[in-house]
């Protein structure tokens, strides 16, 4: 049995467990995800008649094993908005006190603290003391740590310079290793979501968390914002893109083993200098942690802001390239997975794997739930024929 096998043997025991009808949906789309019960398409070579069947993935955003095609085409969509700049990486992390009361309002916490990073950046970027201008952010929700555990938290690609309006200015900061100072951040950032924290006391659950004792907890302590280095180039942000804004909670090349009752994966101790470690879970306490990191249905876990946010944005694109006396981007095309497998890995998809002369032809769409195995084209072709 394969680990994909295993793991989606794992993911249907859920549906047993006490988790909420959405997070069971989520596991039952994973379980099926490639399998007959989620519907295939079989195609045939146009030379030699060989015939071979693709299932379908199931396409949701928390699947081990699906979005890889539809993540390189997002990344290189932001080619368009890539300006000839520094860039740098902040880091904005809540306190693990708030743990608790996030996850009994995830849409409403993940919200506040995206809002709250990126106003906190915007407001450092205004201040003429470092640029007097609209930075762009592109801001992406995490919610785990390398063991599972929950620990929401909010990467920002932030450009080293702004958009005044008229013209672009760059960071007057000499050093350039960061662009605003860490300290500040974190007192602002601290005080914009405590605030924001105060505005929805009315509409929080708190699930007996006494409001008050919490917030003074949080007050006293300091947050963690970490600011890293500035990317090596327009290539490093693309690579910084690729890798972490369409990342899950745990991809399936960390898990090292899965067996009848337990999970096992690497996982980065960075309490104890990044060394690489080995955690085994049983099923249960595997699918607990990976529940929490399921997103509220609907939510958008990728924002922009400042001069990338949506409204306006391409106008907004052309005037900064003119005040930078560069040329207007063109459209970037979107590309077919088989163009995109040729493009990127010199795989040719289409070409017949029998006789490597003809082209595979889809004959027909087979959609599950109640799908059978095919035996030959016209079994197929009188399935896909309306009634």
């Amino acid at each position: 049995m394969s680990k994909q096998q295993s793991l989606q043997g794992i993911f249907s025991k859920a549906q047993n467990l006490g988790f909420n009808p959405y997070s069971k949906s989520v596991f039952g789309q994973l379980s099926t995800c490639r399998t007959l019960a989620n519907g295939y398409h079989p195609s045939q070579c146009s030379d030699c008649g060989h015939q071979q069947m693709q299932f379908h993935g199931c396409g949701n955003r928390h699947c081990l094993f699906c979005g890889h095609f539809g993540r390189e085409q997002w990344v290189a969509q932001r080619q368009q908005v890539l300006l000839p700049t520094t860039y740098y990486h902040v880091v904005f992390t809540l306190p693990h006190e708030l743990n608790g009361l996030v996850m009994g309002n995830r849409s409403l916490l993940y919200n506040l603290l995206l809002e709250a990073s990126s106003q906190t950046l915007l407001q450092f970027g205004k201040d003429p003391k470092y640029l007097g201008a609209e930075i762009g952010i592109t801001s992406v929700l995490h919610t785990w740590g390398q063991n599972l555990s929950f620990h929401p938290h909010v990467h920002c690609i932030v450009s080293g310079g702004g958009f005044d309006g008229n013209q672009w200015q760059n960071s007057k900061r000499v050093s350039g290793k960061f662009l605003f100072p860490v300290g500040a951040l974190k007192i602002v950032f601290k005080a914009i979501l405590i605030k924001g924290l105060r505005k929805l006391r009315h509409i929080i659950r708190l699930n007996n968390l006494d409001f008050e004792d919490l917030l003074s907890q949080i007050g006293r302590k300091e947050w963690n914002v970490y600011a890293k280095r500035p990317f090596g180039g327009a290539m490093g942000v693309l690579d910084y893109l690729g890798r972490y804004t369409h990342r899950i909670a745990i991809s399936s090349s960390r898990i090292t083993d899965v067996g009848q009752s337990t999970v096992s994966f690497n996982y980065k101790d960075y309490a104890d200098g990044s060394k690489v470690k080995q955690m085994t879970l049983s099923h249960e306490e595997f699918l607990r942690r990976f529940e929490q990191h399921i997103l509220p249905r609907y939510f958008v876990k990728i924002r922009h802001y400042g001069y990338l946010r949506n409204r306006g944005k391409q106008e907004r694109i052309k005037q900064i390239l003119a005040s930078m006396a560069l040329s207007e981007r063109k459209p970037i095309p979107k590309l077919t997975v088989e163009q995109f497998m040729q493009e990127k890995y010199g795989t040719e998809i289409g070409k017949c794997p029998c006789c490597g002369e003809g082209r595979l032809v889809s004959i027909a769409v087979i959609y599950g739930p109640r799908c059978e195995p095919i035996q030959t084209v016209s079994e197929v072709r009188n399935k896909a024929s309306p009634v």
